[in-house]
C-alpha cells in the first residue's frame, strides 16, 4: 500500500491553507514528499471557483464584512461555497500519476470518501446526477407542500478540485456541526433550491471534530488503498522546503 501522510492543521485561515498547498503540490512534483492529506477547519469564508459565477454570492461585501467572513476566488473546480468552524476541509495532494489518470474517478473517489465515512455514523448518503458532492435524503413534509412524496435531498459534503501536471490540491468539504445558517449567504455550489446539512443535524447530537476526521481518514484508505499515518505540520514543512514567492489568489 502506497504511503499517506495525513496532517490536521487545526483552525487555520484559507490563504495560509491555500498557501501550504500550492508547497506541499510542488514538492510532490519534485518528489519530495509522499501523498498528502491535509485536514483543517476554517475561519468563515466563501470561495468561488474558477467556473463560479458571482452572482450567486447573495450578500454584498458590505455585509461579508460586518459578519467576519472572507471572500476568495480560487483556482479550484466548482461554483461558490461557504467554509467555516464545524466543517472538515480536506486538501489531499496527490500524485496521480501513479494512482490512476482519471480525473472523474477521482471525484468519485472523494464522494466514496464521504459515502463511507457517514455510513460509520447510521447515514446513508448518496451522489445526485449531475450534482458534485454527497447528498442525504430528508423528509420536507409540511416544509413543501408541493413535494408529493415528502422527499428532499440536501448536500453534506461539497467537493471542489485541481490538477496540475496530475498532482491535485483543493479537495471536499464535510459538514459536521457547521452553522448552516451562513449558506444562506450563497446559493450553495450554484445549485438554486438545494440546501445544506450537517451531522449534527441529522443525528441530532453533537459530534466530535476528531470523530468524523477519523471515519473520513479511514474511507480515505480504503477507496484509494493507503496507508494513512498521521505526520506533524513542522515535519511535513522541513520536507517541502523554504517558501517560494507567488502571485496570491484574489481576495476581498
Amino acid at each position: 500500500m502506497k504511503e499517506l501522510l495525513v496532517v490536521d492543521l487545526g483552525l487555520m485561515e484559507y490563504g495560509a491553507a491555500w498557501e501550504l498547498q500550492r508547497r506541499a503540490a510542488a514538492a510532490r512534483k519534485r518528489g519530495a514528499i509522499p501523498d498528502v492529506l491535509l485536514l483543517c477547519e476554517h475561519p468563515h469564508v466563501i470561495t468561488l471557483g474558477r467556473n463560479g459565477k458571482i452572482s450567486n454570492l447573495r450578500a454584498p461585501e458590505s455585509v461579508l464584512r460586518q459578519m467576519g467572513v472572507s471572500f476568495f476566488e480560487t483556482n479550484r473546480g466548482g461554483d461558490i461555497t461557504y467554509h467555516g468552524p464545524g466543517q472538515l476541509v480536506g486538501y489531499p495532494i496527490l500524485n496521480l500519476a501513479e494512482i490512476r489518470r482519471d480525473v472523474g474517478w477521482y471525484v468519485r473517489s472523494l464522494e466514496e470518501t464521504m459515502i463511507r465515512a457517514t455510513a460509520g455514523f447510521g447515514i446513508a448518503s448518496k451522489r445526485v446526477a449531475g450534482c458534485t458532492g454527497v447528498w442525504v435524503d430528508v423528509t420536507v413534509c409540511g416544509e413543501k407542500e408541493e413535494v408529493k412524496d415528502c422527499k428532499d435531498e440536501e448536500k453534506l459534503g461539497a467537493i471542489g478540485v485541481h490538477l496540475s501536471r496530475w498532482v491535485t490540491s483543493h479537495g471536499f468539504a464535510y459538514n459536521v456541526s457547521t452553522d448552516l445558517r451562513y449558506f444562506d449567504l450563497i446559493v450553495p455550489c450554484g445549485i438554486a433550491g438545494k440546501r445544506a446539512t450537517s451531522l449534527e443535524k441529522l443525528l441530532g447530537r453533537s459530534v466530535e471534530m476528531k470523530e468524523a476526521a477519523a471515519r473520513i481518514v479511514a474511507g480515505f484508505g480504503e477507496v484509494f488503498d493507503m496507508d494513512p499515518r498521521a505526520s506533524g505540520r513542522e515535519a511535513l514543512e522541513e520536507r517541502i522546503g523554504p517558501q517560494e514567492n507567488h502571485p496570491a489568489e484574489t481576495t476581498a
